[in-house]
């Protein structure tokens, strides 16, 4: 089963993350399939507009813990290595998927992601590459494995927060709705539930009247000046340091407690913060 579907509507390409049953969780191929998509949209006469969004609950829950993170065995460890590990190794594997995703970026064509349910973690990664970003009120977002385990390898954080607001967010892995996103001016616009599809349809097809060189030529402006910010190295940093964040003596402990709990009571830990990571044991309340 394609892992994103693709879709032409008149001048609209749909982009759909697949793999509903697992809240669009990101394997090994999701980000390729996601950058095909995108490249095929570009490739395609009429297209003037891409719509990205999720199927079935949510946009994206992120990275598939259950491979990644559970396994103990098979390729699942791929991102975590056995001791001495190889930062390049870790590297080369994670700004794959960091340039996959920001296809969408690169894109000529205009990017408005729609984001219901959940973006968070990996899935907040994706949706933060788009142009634009409309959420349902009641959807979150947030990159909860700064706590343990992660550091956001697109680091889009801070050039759509500002450094505070991008503290706020990266030191605790808060989770935050569509209505306080727009408040911080993370995303564009949060509605409620019921008119997610219609506002973003509505948007999507106001920017179809563009014509494409236009839209084309005022995206390469406004992306030209966050990149002169610095933004490849940046990632750069990132994606380095997400690796050094899984061989880390405490993101070790979260890949042995999934491995002996579950992915699930790992990461309930996690966002609890009843767990000692360093210590390796439970935090007794006092």
């Amino acid at each position: 089963m394609a892992r994103v579907l693709y879709e032409k509507d008149g001048r609209i390409a749909r982009i759909t993350l697949n793999r509903p049953e697992v809240l669009n969780a990101i394997d090994d191929d999701l980000p390729r399939e996601l950058a095909e998509c995108v490249a095929r949209a570009n490739d395609e006469p009429g297209v003037h507009v891409i719509v990205l969004a999720g199927a079935g609950r949510a946009f994206c829950a992120g990275y598939d813990l259950a491979y990644y993170a559970e396994a103990a065995g098979g390729d699942g460890n791929a991102v975590t290595q056995d001791m001495p590990w190889d930062p390049m190794k870790d590297y080369a594997f994670m700004m794959r998927n960091t340039e996959l995703f920001m296809s969408l970026w690169r894109s000529h064509r205009p990017v408005l992601c729609k984001v219901h349910g959940f973006a968070v973690a990996g899935g907040s990664d994706i949706a933060l590459c788009a142009d634009m970003i409309v959420m349902a009120e009641d959807a979150e977002i947030g990159y909860m494995p700064v706590r343990v385990w992660g550091c956001p390898t697109t680091a889009m954080w801070v050039y759509r927060l500002g450094p505070e607001r991008a503290k706020r967010m990266l030191f605790t892995g808060d989770r935050i709705t569509g209505s306080e996103a727009e408040r911080l001016g993370l995303v564009l616009k949060a509605v409620p539930a019921d008119r997610l599809d219609d506002e973003v349809d509505a948007l999507a097809e106001r920017m179809a009247g563009v014509p494409v060189n236009q839209l084309m030529m005022q995206k390469l402006v406004v992306n030209q000046a966050i990149e002169a910010m610095g933004l490849k190295q940046t990632q750069m940093f990132a994606t380095l340091f997400d690796g050094i964040t899984r061989h880390s003596p405490e993101g070790l402990n979260f890949k042995h407690r999934a491995e002996e709990t579950g992915w699930k009571q790992a990461v309930r830990e996690r966002d609890l913060g009843t767990f000692d990571w360093t210590e390796n044991r439970p935090i007794n309340p006092k």
